[in-house]
């Protein structure tokens, strides 16, 4: 693997922070066209993807930490500052909260925006597990003898043993379940819809690929927070969209 792709003096450009670079840009592009195909400014994207962009990195940390309370400890200056250790998990929570706030400070449907906002987020996490694989940051999981299973020796967190290479699994069940939304998001379906939907994919998404992850087990010696959350994200998308499928179009498409 290739963590450092390229130095500048003191300054090391990193394959992770290349790729959620890019994963940031196509996010801003793609929310561009999407905003000007409903008429509204396209200069907006580039406000909610900032946002979201420093929310997310926060609170990818920020959960990192708690899940590995134990460790932050014993080196807390390491956990704080190292290449690796964003979760997810983590992320998507602060950078909902953030980009809500923002969406919501817009003079536009809060709804309708989200919509548009929806589907970026499978994509952008998709990239962004790229940047994982690259560097090696320890995302991977178990050992396999599988024929694509493989070694990081010179990950940021190495190993010499073959694993199953779990951001790879993650990528592609990214990019497939973003096509899926990316294809019916023009559908006429209630304003909040392509949010709903983009929870319950993301649960699933994370839920299986769990099992092929080396995290901390809570429930049962299986489960891990991870996990946790996805059921909250399936059963809270799934709540959702039977709300607003029942609900009549002007009580829900208010900013």
């Amino acid at each position: 693997m290739i963590p450092i792709l390229f130095k500048i003096g003191p300054l090391r450009i990193g394959s992770y922070g290349v790729m959620v670079a890019i994963a940031f840009l196509t996010c801003i592009w793609l929310l561009r066209k999407e905003l000007s195909r409903k008429n509204f400014p396209p200069d907006w994207a580039n406000n909610i993807v900032i946002v979201a962009a420093i929310a997310g990195i926060i609170g990818a940390r920020i959960y990192f930490i708690l899940e590995y309370f134990d460790e932050f400890l014993q080196d807390p200056l390491s956990m704080i500052f190292s290449g690796s250790g964003l979760t997810w998990y983590g992320g998507f929570i602060a950078a909902f909260i953030a980009v809500t706030i923002t969406l919501r400070k817009l003079p536009a449907p809060t709804l309708v925006l989200a919509d548009l906002v929806a589907p970026l987020l499978l994509l952008g996490y998709g990239i962004g597990r790229i940047g994982c694989f690259l560097s090696g940051d320890g995302d991977y999981g178990p050992p396999s003898d599988l024929p694509w299973a493989m070694a990081f020796p010179n990950g940021l967190v190495p190993t010499d043993v073959p694993v199953h290479p779990t951001p790879v699994y993650e990528t592609i069940f990214s990019l497939i379940l973003f096509s899926i939304l990316w294809k019916i998001r023009k559908r006429d379906y209630p304003p909040g819809t392509m949010l709903g939907v983009m929870f319950i994919f993301y649960g699933i998404e994370r839920f299986v690929s769990e099992f092929w992850r080396v995290t901390p087990k809570y429930i049962g010696g299986w489960m891990s927070m991870a996990q946790i959350l996805s059921i909250i994200a399936i059963s809270g998308g799934a709540i959702w969209i039977l709300y607003l499928f029942r609900s009549k179009p002007d009580s829900i498409d208010s900013p």
